[in-house]
């Protein structure tokens, strides 16, 4: 998958929430590895905010990120809709401190950006793939999530206020294809009595009948509706049947939940890059979404780190222990497709080789002339030859043998190979050889920095007529 960012700026205005204020909001085409940064251009310098979830300083009315004083709150709807529209790096300039409530929905966000259109740049998408289950509770307010495995992106929310009208509710989404027609719709909801203490409390200033769900979960008296009427400068207000102001039409029997995934979706944003996983949640708000994603962002952190300290150390000052005329002994393959320069370390569980990316090299004119890159298949096939040369070392007749593999799995390219580069690949045994058969996990990397990898599953087959 290559990252995308929209083909122009769109501009969408509005009030906020909780200030009351006009702001406008643009949506900004940005360079690849970019992500989502917010932009305060009515401050001096115009600063710009990451969406970062080490940035929320508040999350009692929505999600608000601050940076060197500068905040921008009220983010979970605009980030929500990146996210559901799988957009990678966008520029949120905003002329105020919240971002404009609009229907309480991710909707209009979503109309705004499919409008201007969305388009492929030449980056390719990293996900973080979680990579076992994570698990966030809250036993005070009753609050269970848990990310697991899974190479998609899905959640599950569930919902139970006691309240005789929600009930209990759940809300699913099975990809983010889903998310434009099933959840940016979904409009935020409140309380009666949530409602009356911030009207009460001067909040909500640029609250309308229009941009939430109101639940009206007790006995409401006649002058309570003429008031609510009046501030809201609404002819009439009376409750339906089932307990919800009549200022709305529920879009979906289980709205409040599906709002709640909504939110979900765009507070996990600020985990800083996409990530495929199963996540199911039980009672979310902000507040345990973003400790969520701060959990998921130090696992991200520490696999980051983990990975450097393995990648392997090369000494070119070090004799290695095969050089190339050695690996003829275990390979079939020769110059130009032998791409295998030498090995410095093996043990009879992995093994490490090095392949010297010369400019001079036979694909280089015909693969983006341009801009040469080292193509990806051939990391596999060097990969593969690496793992050869480890399962063939282990048998007295190397000559006799060769290996063919059957199956790659989770192959991932992480960063560009360049002529100049000198590629260091570590093959791991992942279980012992069983009747020819092998499974093993390659890794390619350029200094610190992990570029492939990949599963692979190979025999060993003796060869016939020799």
């Amino acid at each position: 998958m290559k990252q995308t960012t929209i083909k122009q700026a769109v501009t969408i205005s509005g009030v906020g929430l909780h200030t009351g204020a006009t702001v406008n909001l643009t949506f900004c085409p940005a360079p690849e590895n970019h992500g989502y940064k917010f932009q305060r251009v009515d401050l001096d310098k115009q600063p710009i905010i990451e969406a970062d979830c080490d940035l929320v300083v508040d999350t009692s009315r929505g999600t608000t990120l601050e940076k060197n004083g500068a905040r921008v709150s009220t983010v979970e709807h605009a980030l929500a809709a990146l996210v559901g529209l799988e957009i990678d790096n966008i520029l949120l300039q905003i002329d105020g401190p919240e971002m404009p409530i609009m229907d309480g929905s991710s909707k209009p966000f979503v109309d705004k950006l499919l409008a201007t259109g969305i388009i492929e740049q030449e980056a390719e998408r990293e996900y973080f793939i979680i990579p076992n289950n994570v698990h966030y509770s809250d036993p005070e307010n009753q609050v269970e999530m848990v990310a697991m495995p899974l190479d998609d992106y899905r959640a599950t929310v569930m919902v139970d206020y006691n309240s005789p009208v929600l009930g209990s509710q759940h809300a699913i989404i099975t990809n983010l294809s889903e998310f434009k027609t099933q959840i940016a719709s979904c409009r935020t909801f409140c309380f009666l009595h949530e409602l009356e203490i911030m009207l009460n409390n001067n909040l909500i200033k640029g609250g309308d009948l229009n941009n939430a769900i109101v639940i009206v979960d007790r006995v409401v008296e006649d002058h309570e509706m003429e008031r609510l009427a009046k501030i809201f400068n609404k002819p009439k207000v009376e409750v339906r049947k089932e307990g919800i102001l009549n200022n709305v039409e529920l879009r979906f029997q289980n709205e409040p939940a599906r709002h709640k995934l909504l939110d979900l979706l765009g507070d996990l944003a600020l985990i800083g890059m996409p990530i495929k996983a199963q996540i199911m949640a039980a009672r979310p708000g902000h507040a345990s979404n973003v400790a969520f994603a701060k959990k998921i962002k130090a696992l991200i952190k520490k696999t980051k780190k983990k990975a450097v300290s393995e990648a392997p150390f090369y000494d070119p000052n070090v004799k290695p222990i095969f050089e190339y005329k050695d690996i003829n002994r275990f390979l079939p393959h020769a110059h130009p497709f032998l791409l295998v320069d030498k090995i410095i370390e093996k043990s009879a569980k992995y093994i490490v080789a090095v392949k010297n990316v010369s400019g001079d090299q036979y694909f280089f004119p015909g693969h983006f002339p341009n801009d040469p890159i080292f193509p990806g298949v051939l990391q596999l096939e060097a990969m593969a030859q690496a793992g050869g040369v480890l399962v063939l070392s282990e048998v007295p007749d190397p000559e006799n043998y060769a290996t063919y593999f059957l199956k790659i799995d989770n192959a991932r390219f992480k960063d560009k190979v360049v002529p100049g580069d000198t590629l260091v690949m570590k093959m791991e045994l992942l279980e012992p050889i069983r009747r020819g058969i092998c499974l093993m996990r390659g890794r390619c990397f350029v200094g610190d920095k992990l570029v492939s990898e990949a599963e692979m599953m190979a025999q060993i087959i003796k060869i016939k007529n020799i």
